[in-house]
């Protein structure tokens, strides 16, 4: 046991930096970045109202039948009750693009608002903002770098058996109920992006997060109306495959290398969904500059857009690529240096 901590200990201490990267500089004049960097409560505020509506709508439609209340006596049809488990479940789901956009505490121009709403965020999409805002700081550090980045413990999918599997949500539920029970207990050993000093903040905040789905789950056992599996569960899981499919196209096919031009990704794709994913379709930006808020990437895009080696029409066209030749998803093989390296869990 002691053993074990001391090597955790290990870990943590040990630091990597990525060679070489992108020069950026020429890429945005500084009066560009400091129009764009401006942070505003309004914008966030909207999107955050717009994102809650979606939630709202889709919870009634699919919920009032449930719990035996219908508006003025009217069923509600089964395609519009569908309908209605459809938009909660992408509501829950893409809770995460809300969680991510606020973990860069880019959202709002307050910094408690970002907090605030990337900690209930991560509620609904079953991600933990705490733990999630360290892990993805390393991502950033070294986006794509077997070994390194910690999105790329998981080798991505190189089958077409692998391919599904992942689409599927499966490896991700796994993952992620490992790694809340873990984190409950403070074991974040080979995690060296929460340090030593973190580890009780990450561990109250997990723990504090697995209680409200306690108490969820114990107030809806007297009306024995399974309020956690019909309300959470069961729409998460339904749309857990449609937020793997477009977060698959964000660095899958692109190069292993510290070049923000080449190892990101964006796809253009339709207004609505650019929308629910609170703009992250604009990956290439964001990673090129994580400080701009999400309501500035598409501005950045117009100014950045030839510059970037991956920039594709439709995340059906990224897919049919992928399909085409399932091996630009798998890694390189590694040095024994950068296999030694410590990596993370799956995002």
């Amino acid at each position: 046991m002691i053993g074990g901590k001391l090597a955790a200990a290990s870990l943590r201490s040990r630091a990597f930096k990525a060679d070489g990267g992108s020069n950026v500089a020429d890429l945005l004049g500084a009066a560009q970045l400091t129009q764009l960097n401006e942070r505003r409560d309004g914008p966030g505020l909207s999107q955050l109202a717009l994102h809650g509506a979606v939630l709202l709508s889709g919870g009634l439609l699919w919920g009032l039948p449930l719990v035996g209340y219908e508006p003025a006596g009217l069923a509600i049809a089964w395609p519009l009750r569908l309908l209605g488990l459809l938009l909660l479940g992408l509501g829950l789901a893409f809770g995460f693009c809300a969680m991510h956009e606020c973990g860069h505490r880019t959202a709002f121009a307050s910094r408690q608002l970002n907090d605030t709403v990337a900690w209930w965020a991560g509620v609904l999409s079953f991600y933990n903002a705490d733990f999630y805002r360290r892990y993805h700081q390393w991502h950033h550090r070294y986006t794509h770098l077997p070994g390194l980045d910690p999105e790329l413990e998981d080798s991505p999918p190189a089958t077409l058996a692998s391919y599904l599997l992942e689409l599927s949500g499966i490896p991700w539920w796994i993952g992620k109920v490992r790694n809340h029970w873990a984190g409950m207990q403070g074991d974040f050993a080979g995690r060296p992006y929460i340090p030593l000093d973190a580890i009780p903040a990450v561990r109250r905040s997990i723990r504090l997060q697995m209680a409200v789905y306690g108490i969820v789950l114990l107030a809806s056992i007297p009306a024995a109306n399974g309020l956690l599996f019909w309300f959470w569960l069961l729409p998460l899981a339904l749309a857990q495959p449609l937020l793997r499919f477009v977060m698959m196209a964000e660095h899958g096919g692109c190069p292993f290398v510290p070049d923000g031009l080449r190892n990101t990704r964006t796809t253009l794709t339709l207004a609505p969904l650019r929308w629910l994913m609170w703009q992250m379709p604009f990956h290439s930006e964001h990673h090129l500059y994580p400080s701009l808020p999400f309501h500035a990437l598409a501005r950045a895009h117009a100014l950045i857009e030839p510059r970037l080696e991956h920039c594709d029409q439709g995340y059906l066209s990224v897919h049919k690529s992928f399909l085409a030749d399932l091996s630009v998803l798998a890694m390189p093989c590694l040095t024994p240096e950068a296999a030694a390296a410590p990596a993370s869990v799956q995002s």
